[in-house]
Parts: C-alpha cells; structure tokens; sequence
C-alpha cells in the first residue's frame, strides 16, 4: 500500500495511472491523452444503476467529437455491485447496450483504493448534495447518520460519482450521483469544444516559469486581441509588447526602494508585474473612451494565451505605480506612448509555474427572459 500512495502522490498527470481491463490486461490511461474523459464508478444494483442508460446516451452523442466514458464498477457500497466484471459487463450490454469500456472492478476508498482514485479525490473533493433536491437531502441525511462529518472527507459517497477530465488531463469537476445529467452534458459539451474549453480553464496567473514567452506566440496573441470587436472598427488602443528583461527588472527595483517591506514578505518576489518574463501594455485615449473596446481586445488576447498553453493577469496596481511615480517614468517613456494616450492595463504573460483553482462564480445573477 506504500507503494501505491508514492505512485499516487508522484504522478504528474492521470496520464500516468495504469488500470486493467475487463480482461485484466494492463491500460495505460496515456492512450486516451487528447479525449475528454468521464471517469465513473458504478454499481448494478444500485438504485441509480439507470443512469447506465443515460452515460450511454451522453456516449453515443459525444463519442465522435471525442468523448470517452471510463466505467469502474466497484462493490463498495451496499455491495451493489457482486459478480465479476465479466457477469457486470454481460448485465449491463443486455439492459443498457452500453458500448464505452468497462474496467476491472476496484476500491475507491479506504487501505485497498485504486492510485487513480486516490489522486481524482485529491484533484476534486467533495462538493456536497443539493439539499434543495429530494434525493440528495436523502443521500445527506443517510450518510450523516453514519459519519456527521461525512462531508468533510473527499472520499467517494455513493455509487455513480463522476469524474470529468479536459483534453489536457486536468481534472476539471467532480459530480455527486445526484447530479443532473443535464449539467454534465453542458460541462462535457464546454470541455469539447476548443474555445469554450479555453474560455472555462482560464485562470489569472500570478507566478511564472523563468522562461520567456517566444516571438511568434507573442504576434499571435495580439493578432487575435486586434481582432476583437471594435465600435465602428475605430480600434482606439495602442498595445505595446514588452520582452526587454533589463526594461522589467530596472523598473522592478524602483518599485522595490519604495515598497521594500512589502517585497520582502513575498519570498517567491521576480518583478513587480507578478513575475511575469512578458508584458502586453494597453493604451487607450487619455481623454476617455476606447475602454469597452479595450477590454474586449484583452479578453481576445487572455483566450488565445490560454489555448496557446500560456497563463495571463490583468494588472491595474502597476499602471497606478507607474503613473504616480517619476522614477518610473523611463518606463512610460520607453513605451512611445502617443500624448493623447494613456496606459490602461497592463497583462503580464508567460508560462505558468501554478495551477490555481476556479473561483467561484454566482450563476443566479443571470436570468433567462423568456
């Protein structure tokens, strides 16, 4: 068991698991790199054992814009899951015509839990049930009987708990069996899709590999910002790109003088500009004007950082430090700036040497006028 828990906590990716088949022949999970995955474990005679009928609906929609469906039986709760994998395969072909691949059948909690589970729980913890729903307050309710701090562990709680897995092997949601199939297949259809995938995996990224962003992804980033929707097509920015390390670490050091007891709490400290080894400054008129234009040109260049596998933050205190203090000025001066412009925001660019989590966002702000 040792073993397994340094496989677990060494893997760098779900890429590096090995499961085995129904035939018990060893599967490495590297052959599905590039596939958008939904790893579930499930149980034949459970009473969301129907669901078996909706995965495959869900498989058979989605299968061929690259979509597979990873199904783990496992006998773990209420032993809802007896036989072999091969009689659970044999029953679940002849009452649900499931066609994704079934694996061999494992633990996903306690001393005897697959490494591939140990590592999606430590990737995705336990969300809760919705209370508001009938069967998710009943799943609350018999499982706190057991446990009152149930939901406080990360460990898998019932039958048809669903992993879902992007293209690049980032665990992306956890799902409770309560879920509706209705929200996993609009995340699926998001992860699926390469923009609206790069539009849910961006982060704002605050620390950076020492590794300068190249040339040419540097033009293709603005290049898509410059395309952004324009008022008119007036397009009233000027985008400075700055790749001059001397540039950033220069005017690092003035920021340093005079905010030293500040940069010396924050002990990963490389430059003012949230480490970053690039920066894209945009200018907009300096009488006012040009900012929803401005900010659809960076949402542009953030997404196409994103799908270029390049982390970014939009930066305002720089500009407020940059503006305000004169021995920064040769920053501002090296920009060219037009006098009748002003920097806006800057975005610092590069690598990202982080993986930050979502923050949460509150769905009810939006409303449907039907």
């Amino acid at each position: 068991m040792a073993f397994l828990g340094v496989l677990t906590l060494s893997a760098q990716s779900i890429y590096d698991f090995k499961v085995k088949d129904d035939m018990g022949n060893d599967v490495s999970l590297s052959q599905y790199k590039g596939k958008v995955l939904l790893i579930v474990n499930t149980a034949t005679l459970c009473g969301f054992t129907l669901q078996y009928k909706e995965l495959e609906a869900l498989y058979e929609k989605y299968r061929s814009e690259g979509l597979e469906i990873l199904d783990f039986p496992c006998n773990q709760f209420g032993e809802q899951a007896p036989g072999t994998i091969q009689e659970i395969h044999q029953f679940c072909t002849a009452n649900f015509d499931i066609l994704f691949p079934q694996f061999d059948k494992v633990e996903v909690n306690g001393a005897g839990e697959h490494p591939l589970f140990t590592y999606l729980k430590a990737k995705k913890g336990f969300g809760g049930f919705d209370l508001t729903d009938q069967t998710g307050a009943f799943m609350d309710q018999m499982l706190r009987q057991q446990d009152a701090d149930y939901d406080k562990k990360s460990d898998i709680k019932w039958n048809f708990t669903k992993f879902l897995v992007a293209r690049d092997g980032r665990v992306v949601k956890r799902y409770e069996p309560t879920d509706k199939m209705a929200t996993i297949e609009a995340d699926v259809a998001l992860e699926l899709n390469p923009v609206t995938s790069a539009i849910m995996a961006r982060r704002s990224i605050r620390q950076y590999l020492d590794k300068p962003v190249e040339q040419e992804k540097l033009e293709a980033v603005v290049r898509c910002g410059i395309n952004a929707p324009s008022g008119m097509n007036r397009q009233p920015w000027i985008v400075r790109v700055v790749s001059d390390r001397k540039l950033i670490d220069d005017v690092t050091a003035v920021y340093k003088r005079e905010n030293a007891e500040m940069v010396a709490r924050d002990k990963g400290f490389k430059n003012m500009f949230r480490n970053a080894p690039n920066l894209i400054c945009v200018c907009t008129p300096a009488k006012g004007g040009g900012e929803l234009d401005a900010g659809m040109l960076g949402e542009n260049m953030m997404l196409a950082a994103q799908a270029l596998g390049l982390g970014t933050c939009c930066l305002g205190g720089p500009v407020r430090f940059l503006k305000s203090n004169p021995d920064a000025r040769f920053f501002l001066d090296r920009l060219d700036i037009p006098e009748d412009y002003q920097l806006n925001y800057i975005l610092a660019i590069g690598y990202p040497d982080e993986q930050p989590e979502a923050k949460p966002r509150d769905a009810a702000k939006v409303k449907f006028v039907k």
